[in-house]
């Protein structure tokens, strides 16, 4: 359980793996390097014991009889010095005799005693007593005159040099293969470290992001990273957007249903008129609220609305609003085809409502609105004879008003110019022939 909590880690992972191909490597490198040594060894010794053969062969000599003779003093001096490692024979199998080296003394060599005539062996003996030995025989008919005799020359190495240089050179090649092994995982955990690092300054940025100290991943990171470090980014816009929306939502939920409280209000001292007001004001606020929900969680248009009819919408409007403000003598004038668009119905009741609602407020007495379509967009004015726009701009940002001396919250314009923008529309701010503002806004079909 441990072992997979920590494969859990990337760092830990690569590590593990680095280090299993490592080791691999390593072994196998080792057991090749020491084969091949091996072979070569073999090799050299069978070289020299064959290179010894024929240097005794060089120094034999038969008598007329047949009898062997060698020189009292050998080339190879080792031959007469008795346990040097290095011994000779030469046998006469017909004969039942050989000779043997002075080395010799003491010792059981197993030589090769009864070749064939131009066989040649290398091999490894064991001797009685254990030891072992590198051993060359050579089979050979010699003649002398008339009579022919096969001799069996056979050289034989005890086996302990060679164990020995075999020994050294494989504690050396390992050792060296150990201190290659540990450099090369000392720098795959720094080329590691080094591979990683992006990753940990992703760590590190998002930890400042979440205590709000940095708005958004800022570094430039390598290709494999930048893919997760923009996707992390459009995560952080969206989820600021989606914030932002839902804080946007609330303040158009209060400001939407500030007519229809303002109305009954108005009537509230009127017990026949609340009573005719009240279902109709409260089935709005209804509406009101179910559209701002729906609308702070999609966010935009309705693409799939049906056509819907302006004008029942435009009326139901005026006639609140002509109520709300009836203190001012309010002359409210409509001048509108009869339309049908493609529009959400709570977007429309927002976009009139805050339309009709600000003309209202600002103006000194008169009101126009002014409804038409084509087969290219609808277009809808709204114009008052009050002050006008100074800066047409700033208004439609969310919380700027007017006037702060005049009461109210800087939202219902900003609704309506993300209502236009949401349907690809536009929205125009300029001075009206009343003398007062005039809002146009053209919704595309």
């Amino acid at each position: 359980m441990r072992w997979h909590r920590w494969l859990r880690s990337i760092n830990a992972r690569v590590l593990f793996a680095g280090l299993v191909v490592v080791l691999l490597f390593l072994l196998l490198a080792g057991l090749s390097l020491d084969r091949a040594f091996q072979q070569n060894a073999r090799s050299s010794r069978e070289e020299l014991l064959q290179s010894e053969l024929f240097m005794l062969m060089g120094t034999v000599e038969l008598d007329p009889n047949g009898h062997i003779i060698l020189p009292a003093q050998l080339n190879e001096p080792r031959f007469s010095l008795p346990g040097s490692g290095l011994y000779a024979n030469i046998a006469d199998v017909a004969a039942n005799s050989e000779w043997q080296s002075s080395s010799t003394l003491g010792l059981s060599i197993p030589f090769e005693r009864a070749l064939t005539p131009g066989e040649r062996v290398f091999v490894e003996h064991v001797a009685s007593d254990g030891r072992h030995y590198w051993v060359a025989g050579h089979g050979v008919k010699w003649s002398v005159g008339p009579t022919s005799v096969a001799l069996t020359f056979s050289v034989a190495e005890d086996m302990r040099a060679y164990n020995a240089q075999l020994g050294h050179y494989r504690r050396t090649l390992w050792g060296w293969l150990a201190a290659l092994g540990a450099g090369l995982l000392l720098s795959l955990v720094l080329l590691l470290r080094w591979g990683l690092r992006p990753l940990r300054q992703v760590a590190r940025e998002v930890a400042e992001v979440q205590a709000g100290r940095q708005q958004q991943i800022s570094r430039d990171y390598p290709a494999e990273i930048r893919l997760l470090t923009d996707n992390l980014n459009h995560l952080l816009v969206r989820e600021r957007a989606q914030q932002q929306r839902y804080r946007d939502a609330l303040a158009d939920l209060a400001h939407s249903l500030k007519t229809p409280l303002a109305l009954l209000k108005g009537v509230a001292g009127d017990p026949q008129l609340l009573s005719q007001t009240l279902p109709e004001q409260l089935e709005r606020m209804n509406r009101i609220v179910a559209y701002q929900l729906q609308r702070a969680s999609t966010a935009g248009a309705a693409r799939f609305a049906v056509a819907l009819a302006v004008n029942p919408v435009l009326d139901k409007t005026a006639a609140s609003l002509r109520k709300v403000y009836a203190e001012k003598g309010l002359q409210l004038d409509i001048v509108a085809d009869e339309v049908l668009w493609k529009i959400d119905e709570g977007d429309l009741y927002e976009l009139l409502g805050n339309l009709l609602d600000n003309a209202c407020k600002w103006c000194r007495q008169r009101v126009r609105v002014t409804l038409a379509s084509d087969a290219d967009a609808l277009h809808l004015e709204v114009a008052d004879d009050g002050p006008g726009v100074a800066d047409p701009q700033a208004i439609l940002r969310r919380g700027v008003r007017a006037d702060e001396q005049v009461p109210g919250h800087g939202i219902g314009l900003a609704m309506i110019a993300d209502i236009v923008h949401a349907y690809g529309g536009e929205l125009a701010i300029r001075r009206s022939d009343l003398g007062g503002a005039s809002f146009c806004v053209t919704l595309p079909a």
